[in-house]
């Protein structure tokens, strides 16, 4: 098979694209080698497929990167959590704008088979359960709350204070970042593009990705790269809240062969948009986290700092069961293994 990947180049991307070459496929990258997150440009050792320079929102370049394409990987996106609205602009272009440019190209092209690069933010608050009331949807959290350190989410109905639990695909979804409103609003123009083409769209919702070739010393890179960016340079982490927020922590590795079996044809839906949590299955603290990769680079113990962003949830952790199901996907890297080898890989840079 024939397959592009829209930001090969990039962290997890290149993941992916090792695990595409490595099982026999024929492998395209279309990248637009962004210099705020790509400072050297790849060589065919670190790259192995063929590289096409280009923007996912310029028509031409992708008109061209689709040539003899059978299926692509759509990951070409602006991540992150954003650092304030003056983001919104540039996050509906890269990853909105270019997901139409995309969509509407391989709908010129013939091109069905899509999987699409989503993420645990269209979630928002992950699942909670209140011992009263039974499983509820939290509101929003207060500023006073945060201001004042009360960082928990209580129930809507009696506030009495709420059990995390596994969020599932079929969860509303209450974007509560800009980056989550591009993610969101991904999954819908490629669920449009798949009922009137025919296609198929497999949107993966990664959980918190994490492993060698993140990028190094930028606002938009996740936690795991803030923390060891920081122990690189001789800083203690800094743990927002109080640590005890919920997540699933996957390694790249884990990640990009979930996304090689959603290319397989078992996956695929034709008319229809699927989606699949990715995860590990081992849901941690963030101070867990930040606690073990401290020790595994032997550096500073982490600072709680008891700051946070308004925009923040406070868990979010899926079941990954229907990936599973569908996929044969099953983590296979550990927490231990992963953050004592990730302690020493190299960051981008």
């Amino acid at each position: 098979m024939h397959i592009l990947v829209t930001g090969g180049a990039g962290f997890i991307g290149s993941h992916l694209v090792e695990a595409l070459v490595a099982a026999g496929e024929q492998v395209r990258v279309l990248d637009a080698l962004d210099p705020a997150v790509h400072r050297t440009r790849p060589t065919p050792e670190n790259l192995p497929a063929e590289l096409v320079i280009g923007d996912v929102r310029d028509a031409g370049d992708v008109e061209s990167a689709l040539d003899g394409v059978d299926a692509v990987c759509h990951l070409a996106a602006k991540v992150g959590h954003g650092v304030d609205l003056d983001d919104l602009p540039a996050y509906a272009s890269h990853n909105d704008l270019g997901t139409a440019v995309l969509l509407a190209a391989m709908a010129r092209r013939g091109v069905h088979r899509l999987v699409l690069a989503s993420s645990m933010v269209v979630y928002g608050e992950g699942a909670y359960r209140c011992p009263a009331d039974g499983p509820v949807r939290p509101n929003p959290r207060a500023e006073g709350d945060l201001r004042s350190g009360r960082f928990e989410p209580a129930c809507p109905d009696c506030g009495r204070p709420l059990e995390p639990t596994l969020v599932h695909e079929d969860a509303p979804l209450d974007p509560r970042s800009v980056y989550a409103a591009s993610k969101v609003a991904q999954e819908h123009l490629a669920a449009v593009w798949a009922a009137a083409s025919g296609g198929s769209v497999v949107a993966l919702r990664y959980h918190n990705v994490y492993g060698p070739r993140m990028p190094r010393n930028t606002p938009y890179a996740g936690v795991a790269s803030i923390f060891r960016s920081a122990l690189e340079r001789g800083e203690p982490p800094q743990i927002l809240e109080d640590g005890a927020q919920l997540r699933d922590f996957v390694h790249v590795r884990d990640v990009a062969r979930a996304t090689a079996l959603a290319l397989s044809p078992q996956a695929a839906e034709p008319g229809r948009l699927r989606a699949l949590n990715i995860g590990s299955g081992q849901p941690r603290t963030i101070g867990d986290m930040a606690w073990a990769l401290s020790r595994a680079y032997g550096g500073p113990d982490p600072v709680i700092t008891g700051r946070y962003r308004a925009a923040d949830v406070r868990h979010v952790t899926a079941s990954s069961a229907r990936a599973h199901d569908v996929l044969g996907y099953q983590a296979t890297v550990t927490f231990a293994d992963g953050l004592t080898e990730f302690a020493r890989a190299p960051l981008r840079v």
